[in-house]
């Protein structure tokens, strides 16, 4: 009799485990987080990094109408909203397009004004200042990593990749094409995202010279994003290119992935979109990948033959897991979604603009976590 009550009160009491367990990952999805009230409307974002959970910064532009131009825009988390940061002696028009950091008193945006001219800002974590930029150089991205700190850009129209070396920005061979992302590891690991004249491309950087593959040879395929796990395991993600076809044609996403022997395309469930970012875990591995404009076919017969796809797939190691950006009162759906992983945790954060009525856009920012 004590036998079969026991055993009764462990299966109860594994159900109520499995029930909670199970209520538990239906609460986990993406949920908007507003921006605070003083950001005008028509403002946008374009990348974060996060190094605690008190502590993130995103960047982007505030501006004050439809057509004028905005302003540079620094948003900071403090563990409960997000707050604009004052930028004191910084008044040029024109947008912060990228941020990066190796420590939470080091880090780096890249910006542009309206005239095209390159701005990099730099704060301690308290306050920002202007940094005089590489001379010359129209800067796109900042890239941090392994302790290393490169800049993406271009210098009389041809690529362009610097390394700071503690005092200053020194030139870094560039590999064949156009580079769009790095995944830095060491200043002797560096991985390239890019695109040539042959497809997708991806190089690797051993501290002396670069060493390119063609991930994906279709005309006009790109990768942006890459994640190196490891010598025997990198990914990364774009679009795989078209040929012809009208105006607004939708474009394969593109994920592929490096097993120590070959590149492979990586089954994904999105047909149409672009891959705009991927997002390790706390261990390095690939967690999340962000499909801006997704889509995928509908069921034979249906009309209109596309649905929309998942914004977001998390990777546990064998298959992804589908998750939908949250709908928010009188916007659309994002533009962009660019990752922004939370350092130790499994919270991430997701920046970009969303779509407005009458072709207007609104600052969009999600987490997960």
């Amino acid at each position: 009799m004590a036998r079969r009550l026991l055993v009764a009160a462990l299966a109860v009491a594994m159900t109520i485990v499995t029930l909670m367990s199970s209520a538990a990952a239906d609460t986990l999805s993406w949920h908007h987080v507003p921006v605070p009230a003083q950001v005008r409307p028509q403002a946008g974002l374009n990348e974060a990094v996060a190094f605690g959970p008190d502590r993130a910064w995103a960047v982007g532009a505030d501006a004050v109408g439809r057509e004028a131009p905005g302003f540079p825009l620094v948003l900071r988390w403090d563990g409960t909203a997000w707050q604009r940061q004052s930028l004191p002696g910084i008044g040029w028009q024109g947008e912060l397009l990228s941020i990066a950091a190796t420590s939470p008193t080091a880090v780096w945006a890249v910006g542009r004004d309206t005239a095209g001219g390159a701005h990099l800002l730099r704060s301690d974590g308290t306050a920002w200042y202007e940094s005089p930029p590489p001379r010359g150089v129209v800067l796109t991205k900042a890239v941090a990593g392994g302790g290393e700190t490169w800049l993406i850009g271009s210098r009389d129209g041809a690529q362009a990749l610097l390394r700071w070396d503690g005092s200053g920005w020194r030139d870094v061979p560039v590999p064949p094409g156009t580079v769009y992302g790095l995944h830095i590891l060491a200043a002797d690991d560096v991985w390239a995202a890019g695109a040539t004249d042959s497809g997708a491309a991806v190089s690797h950087w051993n501290g002396q010279a670069w060493q390119q593959t063609v991930v994906h040879g279709f005309p006009r395929a790109a990768v942006g994003s890459v994640v190196a796990v490891s010598a025997t395991e990198v990914w990364a993600g774009g679009t795989a290119g078209f040929i012809g076809g009208p105006a607004g044609k939708p474009i394969p996403p593109l994920l592929v992935r490096w097993d120590g022997q070959a590149w492979n395309r990586v089954t994904m469930p999105a047909d149409f979109g672009g891959i705009t970012s991927l997002a390790p875990d706390a261990s390095g591995r690939l967690a999340w990948v962000s499909v801006a404009n997704s889509l995928k076919w509908g069921p034979p017969g249906s009309s209109p033959p596309l649905v929309p796809g998942p914004d977001f797939l998390a990777w546990d190691g064998r298959s992804f897991a589908e998750y939908s950006e949250p709908a928010v009162a009188g916007e659309g759906d994002s533009r962009m979604l660019a990752l922004a992983p939370v350092p130790g945790t499994a919270t991430v954060w997701s920046v970009g603009r969303a779509n407005g009525p009458e072709g207007t856009f609104a600052p969009r920012i999600l987490r997960f976590g």
